[in-house]
């Protein structure tokens, strides 16, 4: 894997650049889809690569573990062969999937003892074994094996678990310069700076994460209910101490205005549920704000979805068309509003980097944060 930076906005700390894998190379900053179980709910794999025009998806490890099995998916060839994607993956290593069971793990200094959330059955991860089964999932980028710390935590708290996010990296490392890829490509692993919302353990996380020379870095443990200005603090500490020619990644980040926030300070990629979990519920994103298509003013409203904005699905369909077809409960629902948030999301990444490299991302991103999160 190689990150080229191609431009510098002159007002911010954001930047362009274009990052190539095995499977592709991807324009940055990017936004990735999350498909927890190989798709994206409500989107078949044609409409990602078409009328959403993504250029990477997620997926989840702690998921496909379970079902359908790493092994199943890796005698299909991997995860772009199981599923049909062929551009660039990216799996996350499960540590979130298995901190978010709360009542259902509990961690050891070997890895996380936890309960299926399908069967209840017990199951361990491991710093090893996270790998083990990335490589045999066979992601182009593959994440470290890290404990993600709720908020509000303490400070001592927050200290442990750090230290043993550091200590599980050094076994990821290890355990990732042991094997290969059994399907006959090259996989990228990040390590996670964690350290809560203390500033003095996400400098310290940093530097270490740092020190460990990967192709690319990420910054986890945030967007778990800290104020939006604490996790801009700590996003901000962490980028000013990681690589600058190596990408970043903000992991469950977020709204439109958090992203925007986010390339401001150097943050190359994204990922988060919202725009397929709120649209599958009739909340869009557009160009003029965010509007809640259930609600009965848009019942005889015959306008398009988003005015202003650029044909996000293959066909536009009219907000009152939508809202008749969430009010009957109709299936096509959630796949339109899927379709459109995330093709309004893709919409952003592309302005984003234009307006990055014009020199303008800055007063650009200023009206827009204002602009995108209005409630209409």
């Amino acid at each position: 894997m190689t990150f080229t930076i191609t431009h510098n906005d002159p007002g911010t700390s954001a930047r362009a650049g274009l990052l190539e894998t095995g499977h592709g190379t991807i324009e940055s900053p990017f936004f990735m889809p999350v498909g927890t179980a190989g798709a994206v709910k409500a989107l078949h794999i044609k409409q990602l690569r078409e009328d959403v025009k993504a250029q990477i998806m997620l997926s989840n490890t702690y998921h496909l573990y379970l079902r359908p099995g790493a092994d199943i998916v890796s005698a299909a060839g991997g995860i772009h062969r199981f599923n049909g994607w062929s551009k660039p993956v990216l799996t996350d290593s499960g540590g979130y999937q298995v901190y978010s069971l709360a009542d259902m793990r509990k961690f050891k200094e070997d890895g996380v003892v936890f309960q299926s959330h399908i069967d209840g059955s017990k199951h361990t991860f491991t710093p090893e074994s996270a790998i083990d089964i990335q490589r045999a999932l066979g992601a182009d980028i593959i994440m470290a094996f890290d404990e993600c710390t709720p908020y509000p935590c303490d400070y001592d708290y927050a200290t442990k678990s750090m230290k043993r996010t550091h200590r599980w990296l050094k076994r990821c490392i290890s355990r990732f310069g042991e094997t290969a890829c059994p399907h006959g490509y090259t996989q990228s692993l990040f390590p996670i700076v964690q350290g809560s919302v203390y500033k003095e353990l996400r400098e310290q996380s940093a530097g270490f994460i740092a020190s460990c020379g990967a192709e690319g870095n990420a910054i986890g443990g945030l967007s778990v209910g800290e104020p939006a200005p604490v996790m801009y603090e700590m996003t901000e500490a962490v980028t000013r101490i990681l690589p600058a020619d190596m990408p970043r990644y903000l992991m469950g980040v977020g709204t439109p205005a958090n992203i925007l926030e986010s390339i401001a300070l150097g943050v190359d990629m994204f990922d988060c549920v919202i725009p397929t979990r709120n649209g599958r519920n009739g909340m869009l994103f557009t160009r003029q704000g965010i509007l809640n298509i259930k609600n009965e003013k848009w019942r005889d409203d015959f306008s398009p979805l988003d005015p202003e904005g650029e044909i996000f699905t293959d066909t536009e369909y009219s907000r009152a068309f939508l809202r008749h077809l969430f009010i009957s409960k109709e299936m096509l629902a959630a796949m339109i509003a899927t379709t459109h948030n995330l093709g309004f999301y893709m919409w952003l990444m592309r302005e984003s980097r234009k307006q990055i490299r014009e020199g303008n991302f800055r007063s650009w991103k200023e009206k827009m944060v204002v602009q995108l999160m209005q409630r209409l």
